[in-house]
């Protein structure tokens, strides 16, 4: 074969075949999730590049030295590179996350950080107590936000490092819980909202990483009646007193259910997400275990962490328990696995199922079930199975046949987010793009705006939408307006997954690299009585 200094015809025709490929799945092919196409297209141009390095490098006529050159320059290049910054994880659409090595939050001395006497046992109507909001539903009925962000901006409150983590904050009483990992700990916060400053620290379980998920827990913490609750990242669960701290009780749920680290591995591989849910007297989490022994959800009694009773044998995934009354009964929502499961709140016996496909160390299962009075429920997902109604029919049992009203994998397809529900129509952010659908129908009434693999929080018929980089969005939540920006801010920097929390007029926002808290402007002036009872009983 004659050696030449320009590629040669099959080395164009290789170089044809990949761009052609990739314009496919990119422009034509609708592809049902972002980041397994672009997994597929950094296979392409990688193969593509090796290819044709190792023409260069071994088969063209250019003189030995300039080879030598070119490979030398490049793996200078790729060893400062080594040195000077770090895969930091991946964003929702499989688009690696690159920043300079070191920085992220000091440690906490826990000895003595933080100043305590904190009261978590008074509570107010504005309170956001845990995942999603006090009841799980993403929305808040109690707060009338101002319309225009031109007028008058949102005022920051504080913003400052925090530990790496992808839960949220959970807010009572002018006080706010999360979980972060700092110095190859992983431990429970909680802070002042006005000020940020931090009130008490408890470790609770070890660093934990993966090179897709990357660092730290991954749950948010729950506050009810002056004890905070939390789920570690490898089923470390506790309860801590809110004033200062100190362990009441606590449980590890690996030991308990004998799962072995391999099997969490396997089966939970980005870590354990579950945040916990409180239930009258019970605290209920998802367990999931090894194949000898598997419980989908288990209740501990909230004031001494015994067992109370446990439900189902399936498999964890990404979401976490709900509750709601349907068909007149109160239950718990369970997305496992490979299925969506009804438990009675009381025993939890299993009052129905249906299945819901989902690996959770690949295609998982994060979006939560949300109950539709009087007797429906709703799901989504990424990964091109987009969202589901289903209606709940009375067996005369006691249990109930689950009857699909609609299924379409084009509309909301909720890959590391939820949605709120608001008036008969469904809101949320598919493959990071915010849409309405028709919640009756399951029609599409419009999508647009690009947000990335972001949150949402409905407050009155406004959406906040805090995006995969941090900005935070005011955007007209409703099915005439197709994604009507009313103000925006860039809350903070990085990498944003995690959920936020709006206390009255104070959202606070974090990821896994800092924390910051917003005075929001209102339509109308919040009334702050002293005390309420807590919304999630």
């Amino acid at each position: 074969m004659t050696r030449r200094t320009t590629p040669p015809r099959w080395l164009w025709a290789f170089w044809t075949v990949a761009l052609v490929l990739i314009v496919l799945m990119r422009r034509v092919l609708d592809m049902p999730d972002v980041g397994l196409m672009n997994i597929a297209t950094y296979a392409l141009v990688i193969l593509s590049t090796i290819v044709g390095l190792g023409w260069f490098l071994v088969r063209s006529a250019h003189p030995v030295r300039t080879r030598l050159i070119t490979l030398g320059s490049i793996l200078v290049v790729m060893l400062l590179a080594n040195f000077t910054l770090e895969l930091r994880g991946w964003s929702g659409a499989m688009v690696p996350i690159v920043g300079l090595r070191g920085g992220g939050a000091p440690a906490i001395d826990m000895a003595g950080g933080g100043t305590g006497g904190v009261d978590l046992l008074t509570t107010t109507p504005y309170d956001f107590a845990g995942y999603l909001g006090s009841d799980r539903s993403l929305t808040i009925a109690n707060v009338q936000l101002a319309r225009d962000w031109s007028a008058a901006e949102p005022e920051m409150l504080w913003k400052q490092p925090i530990g790496s983590g992808w839960g949220g904050f959970a807010v009572v009483n002018g006080h706010a819980a999360t979980l972060e990992q700092r110095a190859g700990v992983e431990i429970v916060t909680l802070y002042d909202v006005e000020t940020g400053d931090l009130k008490w620290a408890t470790e609770i379980g070890e660093a934990f990483a993966h090179p897709l998920g990357g660092q730290g827990p991954r749950s948010t913490p729950l506050i009810h009646e002056g004890t905070v609750y939390a789920m570690g990242v490898r089923g470390h669960l506790v309860a801590l007193d809110g004033a200062n701290g100190a362990l009441v009780w606590e449980r590890d749920v690996l030991r308990d259910y004998g799962i072995s680290l391999a099997e969490e591995d396997a089966n939970v591989a980005y870590g354990r997400p579950t945040s916990p849910l409180v239930v009258g007297d019970s605290l209920v989490v998802g367990v999931g275990g090894s194949a000898e022994r598997r419980v989908s959800v288990v209740a501990y009694q909230r004031g001494h962490g015994e067992v109370a009773w446990e439900g189902g044998n399936r498999n964890v995934s990404m979401a976490s328990p709900g509750y709601g009354v349907l068909a007149g009964v109160p239950q718990i929502l369970m997305v496992n696995e490979n299925f969506v499961t009804g438990h009675d709140a009381a025993t939890g016996a299993v009052l129905w199922e249906f299945d819901w496909p989902g690996i959770t160390a690949a295609d998982s299962n994060v979006s939560q079930a949300v109950p539709v009075a009087p007797d429906k429920v709703f799901v989504s997902k990424g990964y091109g199975s987009g969202a589901a109604l289903y209606r709940l029919v009375a067996n005369g049992d006691g249990t109930f046949t689950p009857q699909q009203e609609w299924h379409s994998a084009r509309v909301l397809r909720t890959k590391l987010t939820n949605v709120a529900i608001h008036d008969g129509y469904v809101y949320g952010l598919s493959e990071g793009v915010l849409e309405c659908v028709d919640l009756a129908t399951g029609e599409r009434v419009w999508k647009a705006g690009r947000y990335g693999h972001g949150q949402i929080l409905m407050v009155g018929d406004l959406l906040l939408v805090l995006s995969e980089d941090g900005e935070l969005f005011l955007v007209e939540g409703t099915p005439q307006s197709r994604n009507n920006v009313l103000g925006q801010i860039q809350a903070i920097d990085g990498h944003t997954w995690n959920t936020f929390a709006l206390y009255g007029d104070v959202v606070v926002v974090r990821n896994a690299q800092e924390a910051a808290a917003y005075r929001l402007p209102l339509e109308m002036p919040l009334a702050r009585p002293a005390q309420a009872e807590p919304l999630l009983q």
